[in-house]
């Protein structure tokens, strides 16, 4: 049972890893595998295996056949639908699921109003909306929001432009959301715009939307962000309580003791616990992931067959990946099973009530340093004062704080409400005092996947029961995780990424030992930028630590709006730009000097130099854009920023030839004149571009310019990041979403 279960579930993670989902004809191949196994247990682990791997791709084939067809991309469209869950409202918007009623489009949309208006759970509306296919940014190491949609079930996304209401839908599901949007509104109505209001309406009614971004990295810097949330750890510790309490009091009745055993009416509690706080959260994915594991276990219980933990952890893994086979897909996913099997790995032979203590010191350093290689390769970082910081979070937010905040949702006691917020107010300021220890976050380089291999291994070696000789040596298989770094470009080589920001841009060029950003791209809102959410992760996870020189062309939003988060979260040399010498950004870096034509120098064998501005006003801001030329002894390439006709004009006699350009105005008609395109006779064009950009870009016009020069085009609206390799034997050009390519990303392009 065991191994069938890690059959099931290793062909359910195979299926995720697929470039193209392969054609359901072949599920033929599970008959003679069922026959086969009929007559001996050979067969049962391929069987086990080719139904969860068949399983995944008959529903991924059903999901991605739910969502909008192209042509209907762009165009208004009436529709019918049920608002469900709850809207997150922003300063001038509001976002909110929409379940579809009208014929012809995705059961589920993801839609946002842009100015005045109100939505909630259970309202019926007509809508004029404008949708396009699920599509996200595809970046090295970065957010996958086309999973995360297609987990989800949303066939679409798209912004409303007219919308009126027809009434509402009264089902359970829709109590239930109202139900949470009250007790939301309660809290924020009682304790104003506080942290502890939104941290209390993320414990209750899993709104973790209602928690600030500074509250975020202060969660992230100490480790404990999986507590403000309703997470796996909270609605096991629930259940659990919820199952204490009726088996404590079903043994004081005997009459009901005699009808039902008291474990079983206990595991049946658990179940129903769990299930109450999973709805309580919207029913949202992470919770059903952990309402499953209870499941499981209770009705374990009830059977009686809880002696095998392991039997019990893979039954429950091959449910979950039954239920969500994109689970695989979420980090969350992998560290709740890794701290469930740690638990269970470390927590044999610790069973005296006089050993306890040093049974959760024990978890607590399993826990931290068993996942440690595991947080590495997801996020690149692990929280040094994390250990200190969970001994006294954990107790007192899953023990404390969430009881609390349940029973504050349940009953309308202020004085519970604020205890709970005065507790949650006192551990932040705890948490903040952990976050200053120095190197309190440690922030590393990406390991290749073997190291992440062997340091799991060192893991088990090291946390093995006590007479595993040799166990400080597990430290060495450790090592390669920390200690060695990703490739770096050889001498006279330019690593070179166009990042796939959407409307907007930002380049990284990295050589032997040096590292340049050129832009920084867009911000997204108040709270989110390009710099912080795609730079950043990228440049981390390749292994810089610090950026030699930053080059901000001009000062348009879409070209400097994530410099502020990068400049503040890693160390920038030097910043060369256009922009005005009393602009803030020049304040922030120990030397910054304007991009001139003329400057010129040499990096591991690589020159570099600036092509414009002459230094003189061109007055149209895209003018003043500073333009570099990158070449390496192999091949070159021209970055351009939003350079204009006229600035086009200035540069032809200097001969800016290059194998690779960057094309100027993200494919503007303003720019890429025929004149420039053949002075530059590139064999390459890559376009940054935003997906179905809003201003048109890139032009058709311009492509066909392009084409006709004998250039191959590369978007990152259709390719992802584009990847430019300044080889010795000559550059090399290739999209993310081919190299690391995925069924549903290439199903999104252009």
């Amino acid at each position: 049972m065991t191994f069938a279960a890690l059959a099931l579930a290793a062909g359910v993670v195979l299926l995720q890893q697929q470039a193209e989902l392969p054609s359901l004809a072949w599920a033929w191949t599970l008959v003679p595998l069922l026959a086969f196994s009929a007559r001996g247990r050979l067969f049962i682990l391929p069987l086990a295996f080719a139904v969860g791997f068949f399983w995944a791709a008959w529903l991924a084939h059903a999901r991605m056949a739910d969502w909008l067809g192209p042509a209907m991309e762009g165009r208004d469209i009436e529709v019918v639908g049920v608002v469900s869950g709850l809207p997150a409202r922003g300063e001038r918007s509001v976002r909110f699921a929409l379940d579809t009623e009208t014929a012809g489009l995705p059961k589920k949309l993801l839609l946002s109003l842009y100015g005045p208006g109100e939505f909630h759970p259970g309202e019926r509306w007509l809508l004029t909306v404008r949708l396009r296919r699920p599509h996200g940014n595809v970046n090295p190491h970065g957010f996958d929001y086309e999973a995360w949609l297609l987990e989800r079930g949303i066939g679409a996304t798209g912004y409303v432009k007219a919308h009126a209401l027809l009434g509402t839908r009264n089902g359970v599901l829709d109590w239930i959301e109202k139900g949470r949007e009250a007790v939301r509104n309660r809290f924020q109505e009682r304790l104003g715009a506080t942290p502890a209001a939104g941290i209390l309406a993320a414990l209750a009614v899993g709104d973790q939307r209602a928690i600030s971004p500074e509250e975020w990295r202060l969660f992230s810097r100490t480790g404990v962000t999986h507590l403000m949330s309703i997470s796996g750890l909270h609605v096991t510790l629930v259940s659990g309580l919820v199952a204490w309490l009726v088996s404590a009091a079903w043994r004081r009745l005997p009459a009901l003791a005699l009808r039902l055993p008291a474990r079983k009416a206990a595991a049946l509690a658990a179940i129903l616990a769990a299930l109450g706080y999973t709805l309580a959260a919207g029913f949202a994915v992470p919770a059903q992931r952990t309402f499953y594991m209870v499941a499981v276990v209770a009705l374990a219980l009830w059977s009686g067959r809880i002696a095998s933990p392991a039997r019990t952890l893979a039954l429950a893994l091959a449910i979950v990946l039954i239920a969500d086979p994109w689970a695989p897909l979420a980090p969350g996913f992998w560290l709740s099973f890794g701290a469930v099997a740690l638990i269970f790995y470390v927590g044999t032979g610790w069973t005296s009530p006089g050993r306890r203590p040093m049974q959760w010191v024990r978890i607590q350093w399993a826990i931290t340093v068993g996942l440690a290689p595991a947080a590495l390769l997801l996020f690149g970082q692990i929280s040094v004062a994390g250990p200190l910081a969970n001994a006294l979070a954990i107790p007192l937010v899953s023990v404390v704080v969430t009881p609390l905040a349940l029973v504050a949702a349940l009953v309308p006691a202020q004085p519970l409400l604020e205890l709970a917020a005065w507790l949650v107010e006192w551990l932040l300021q705890f948490l903040e005092w952990c976050a200053l220890f120095p190197g309190a976050l440690w922030q590393q380089h990406a390991p290749a996947s073997w190291s992440v291999a062997l340091a799991l291994a060192g893991v088990v070696w090291l946390l093995a029961p006590r007479g595993m000789p040799g166990r400080p040596c597990a430290l060495a298989l450790m090592a390669p995780a920390f200690a060695v770094l990703p490739p770096a470009p050889p001498h006279g080589v330019a690593w070179i990424t166009a990042f796939d920001v959407g409307q907007g841009l930002a380049v990284a060029v990295r050589t032997e030992q040096r590292t340049l950003l050129y832009d920084a791209g867009p911000a997204f809102g108040p709270d989110a930028d390009s710099g912080g959410r795609i730079v950043l992760p990228a440049l981390r996870a390749a292994g810089t630590s610090s950026i030699d020189l930053m080059v901000l062309t001009h000062e348009d939003a879409d070209h400097i709006g994530g410099a502020l988060s990068i400049l503040e979260s890693m160390e920038v040399r030097t910043l060369a730009s256009s922009l005005p010498p009393a602009h803030a950004l020049n304040t922030l870096v120990g030397t910054s000097k304007p991009c001139i034509a003329g400057t010129a120098w040499q990096w591991d064998g690589v020159r570099f130099e600036f092509l414009h501005p002459p230094g003189t006003d061109l007055s149209r801001r895209n003018n003043q854009s500073c333009v570099l030329r990158v070449a390496a002894p192999g091949g070159s390439m021209l970055l351009t920023g939003d350079v204009e006709r006229a600035a086009e004009m200035r540069m032809i006699a200097k001969r800016p030839t290059a194998d690779v350009l960057l094309v100027p105005h993200h494919g503007s008609r303003t720019s890429s004149s025929p004149e420039f395109i053949a002075a530059v006779a590139p064999r390459w064009a890559v376009v940054t571009a935003g997906y179905r950009s809003r201003f048109g870009h890139p032009s058709a016009e311009v492509l066909a310019r392009y084409r006709a020069a004998g250039a191959h085009i590369m978007r990152t609206d259709s390719e992802g990041a584009v990847h430019i390799l300044l080889e010795k034997e000559g550059p090399r050009v290739f999209g993310e979403r081919d190299s690391a390519a995925r069924y549903w990303r290439r199903a999104s392009g252009v």
